[in-house]
């Protein structure tokens, strides 16, 4: 289902008007951004290889072309994203090999091998929960590779007919890419073929250079016969780089606008995709956008060294909400390191705007008339800071500035018993929220609605009650033992001109 665009002040009837640029990875430059066709954009960005549990780089990725999403929808653009899920590969087939345990009520027996399709699908069905989890909007379409050899066999065939595709000397079945037959081969990175490595994807003794990579790898004995295909070269599997181009191929069409995906996909993922495209006659993407990579107090994240630290973890320390900011804050094209206070940091900046958005609600809500086209509108807009910073290769860090300090004139309006003003800086503040998808990470249900809420407010008014019974009787200590019984129990009791009321600390 296409995602539909939000449309803002006649923005989708006059999109010239909008000045975006983005940054192109294959020019190196910010350009203009202009979609190709007009009120529409065609947007891939790379998913995951499904062969273990999602990790921060993934998640990063995927939260930067959800926002990026998000805000061409924002400027008036009908988007269609399409995220592959990679579900056959070398590592996928390896771990499900290697996947036998013992039985340990009988140690003589082992279970039997989780087959490399269950593996498959039981990493992507993690990968959806953490995006689910964190906000990250399902794409127009999200297909799996394994469901698209057809397309695959048919983009190898024109690459071969073109004189760019040879099938492997030595009968293993495998045809590779002949790099030497398309000039511009290096242009995404700026590399000269000679300088490159080698494309280790396949066995090189039927290549004709070692930089040739697999477009169709045969089928071996050592691998389940499930793994493979039928083909006009003998049974095999694809290569990993022909999967992206065949299916941006057959859901946005031979041209699109944009290709994503993280830094480290450049080479010789990306590069790869768009030589066997153009080589093909493509047009392929008409912009390449790459994030940038999380680092662990400025080195990279490995595994040997010990400085990870996966989203489970981070979802353990700080909600989806926290993690998504922490995650989201960075401009896209930038490192973004973890420190061990980086979600505290994240948690008061998202304190600072979930407490007034409370505040304005609950002080809108006591004013007769001023707040139900505000709590229920959803058609807010963001301030103009806030767009520039956006339009300007998304830039998210100068947005949050825009975001933080509409805050901090809404604080200033609540001190002054500013209403109007109250009421213009939530709608820009719930406008740019959305923006920035930090409305849609789950989050504990505490809505008024649910009658769990409903239960845990009687009781906790009986307890606000005593309370002020106490503060009126100038009882401090007894008022403070309740206001602490509570804040023990993750409640936090909020005392201001408006009233007292309670909220669910986070």
């Amino acid at each position: 289902m296409r995602h539909l665009p939000t449309l803002n002040r006649g923005l989708s009837d006059n999109l010239n008007a909008v000045s975006l640029r983005f940054y192109d990875t294959k020019s190196a430059s910010v350009r203009d951004f202009q979609p190709i066709t007009e009120g529409e954009v065609k947007l891939y960005y790379c998913g995951a290889t499904v062969q273990g549990m999602p990790h921060v780089g993934h998640v990063r990725s995927a939260i930067v072309f959800d926002i990026l999403t998000r805000w061409l929808e924002y400027r008036g653009f009908a988007v269609t994203t399409v995220r592959n899920v990679t579900d056959i590969d070398d590592k996928i087939l390896e771990k499900s090999a290697a996947s036998f345990a013992p039985d340990f009520a009988a140690d003589q027996y082992y279970r039997p091998r989780e087959q490399w399709f269950a593996l498959a699908y039981r990493f992507e069905q993690e990968f959806a929960r953490a995006y689910e989890t964190l906000g990250v909007r399902r794409p127009t379409y999200e297909p799996r590779a394994t469901g698209h050899v057809p397309e695959m066999h048919e983009l190898i065939e024109l690459l071969i007919e073109r004189g760019h595709a040879y099938p492997a000397s030595d009968g293993s079945g495998d045809v590779y890419f002949d790099v030497r037959s398309f000039p511009e081969y290096g242009a995404l990175t700026r590399q000269k073929v000679d300088d490159m490595q080698e494309a280790a994807d396949a066995d090189p003794r039927g290549k004709r250079d070692p930089r040739d990579f697999a477009l169709w790898k045969g089928h071996k004995d050592s691998d389940p016969l499930t793994a493979s295909w039928p083909s006009p070269w003998g049974r095999g599997r694809p290569g990993w780089h022909l999967e992206c181009s065949a299916m941006a191929g057959k859901y946005l069409g031979e041209h699109f606008d944009i290709h994503g995906g993280g830094l480290d996909l450049r080479f010789p993922h990306h590069e790869n995709e768009l030589a066997q495209s153009a080589a093909a006659g493509h047009g392929f993407a008409n912009f390449w956008m790459h994030n940038g990579m999380v680092t662990y107090q400025g080195e990279k994240m490995s595994k040997s060294v010990g400085n990870t630290i996966s989203p489970h973890q981070m979802l353990e320390q700080a909600t989806p909400r926290v993690v998504r900011y922490f995650l989201g804050q960075a401009q896209y094209r930038s490192q973004l390191d973890y420190r061990p206070d980086s979600l505290t940091e994240a948690a008061a900046a998202v304190e600072r705007i979930d407490t007034f958005i409370a505040n304005a609600r609950y002080r809108l809500e006591a004013a007769a008339g001023t707040a139900n086209a505000v709590l229920d509108s959803q058609s807010g807009t963001v301030p103009e800071a806030f767009a520039a910073a956006m339009d300007d290769d998304l830039n998210v860090p100068q947005a949050l500035a825009a975001l933080h300090e509409t805050v901090r004139e809404g604080n200033a309006a609540l001190d002054n018993h500013d209403e109007a003003t109250v009421a213009r800086a939530l709608s820009q503040v719930l406008a740019m929220v959305r923006v920035l998808g930090l409305d849609d990470a789950t989050e504990p249900e505490t809505t008024g609605t649910s009658a769990e809420y409903q239960v845990l407010d009687q009781m906790i008014q009986a307890q606000l009650a005593e309370r002020a019974e106490a503060r009126a009787a100038k009882d401090w200590a007894r008022s403070d033992q309740i206001r602490d019984a509570l804040a023990s129990l993750g409640i936090s009791v909020v005392d201001s001109a408006d009233g007292v009321r309670w909220t669910l600390e986070k």
